[in-house]
């Protein structure tokens, strides 16, 4: 079952949707094969728009906030554009079906136009599919949302890392362990957007790390053998293994994962608080 809501005359704006798109060239009844016997080229995601158009594109509401009396402007994050803003006009309005779809943590199909950074949402169908967030999971939700603003780039589309959204709101609507959950999702944000260095290689002899040793990490370079002046947290070598095959099955890689994550984040965002995280911490030291 979906549920549509389409923009208001005058151009309103609506948020995103999930999933993908099944009109690709290939499939059956798309574009022959050549002469030659060539298989007909596949069309690259950002080629499926149409002018300045993009029509039922996989997407999440990140955040929204007020724009004018009775318009919202919605950060989303899609599939194949990354993080997008959108007017959502008339979203406001009480009589608005815009209100009931851009929810945040659901699914979405949305559509818009234009040509500048700010362009108008036109159409968004609520997906479904996806268990809602509650209670704990619920704030460690707004926590990856908070760090995919913050640290996401406008219009920079990293799919995997979409998916690995979706994958992650599943495992915290299904109860699964929340501070493995966000481990793993705090890694491969960094890895995806290009700025978590491998934890297996020692910057310093080129050599694997040895589970053995106590290192410290570079945020711009990687890991190190510890040094006396070091303030940095220190991490056992076999935390650092674990964290690269995502086994946080042992008591110390948890702890010392969680410390070096909140340095490293720190270091990205560039000292800018994270809030969610703060409201966590105080409610289960995550």
């Amino acid at each position: 079952m979906t549920r549509s809501a389409t923009a208001e005359p005058a151009g309103s704006a609506v948020p995103s949707t999930l999933g993908s798109d099944p009109r690709r060239d290939g499939r059956p009844g798309g574009p022959a094969a050549g002469a030659d016997g060539t298989p007909p080229r596949r069309t690259p995601p950002r080629e499926r728009t149409v002018g300045t158009k993009v029509a039922g594109q996989p997407a999440f509401v990140l955040h929204s906030y007020p724009y004018k009396e009775t318009s919202l402007i919605v950060d989303l994050l899609t599939r194949d554009f990354g993080r997008v803003a959108l007017i959502a006009k008339g979203a406001k309005r009480p009589h608005s079906q815009l209100r009931g779809v851009l929810q945040t943590f659901q699914p979405l199909s949305a559509s818009w136009s234009g040509k500048n950074e700010l362009r108008t949402l036109t159409d968004a169908e609520w997906v479904g599919g996806m268990l809602p967030l509650e209670r704990t999971a619920l704030l460690c939700g707004f926590y990856l949302n908070e760090l995919l603003v913050k640290l996401l780039a406008r219009d920079d589309a990293h799919p995997a890392l979409f998916d690995h959204y979706v994958a992650t709101l599943n495992q915290l609507a299904h109860n699964e362990p929340p501070p493995i959950v966000l481990r793993k999702f705090e890694r491969a944000l960094l890895r995806e957007t290009g700025v978590g260095a491998d934890l297996t290689r020692c910057t310093v002899t080129r050599e694997r790390v040895q589970s053995d040793v106590q290192y410290v990490v570079d945020p711009e370079r990687g890991p190190r053998p510890e040094r006396a002046a070091d303030t940095a947290p220190r991490v056992a070598g076999k935390t650092l293994l674990d964290m690269e095959n995502e086994d946080y099955a042992d008591a110390q890689t948890q702890a010392q994962s969680k410390q070096l994550m909140r340095f490293l984040l720190a270091h990205h965002l560039g000292g800018a608080p994270l809030n969610t995280r703060q409201i966590l911490i105080d409610l289960m030291q995550l």
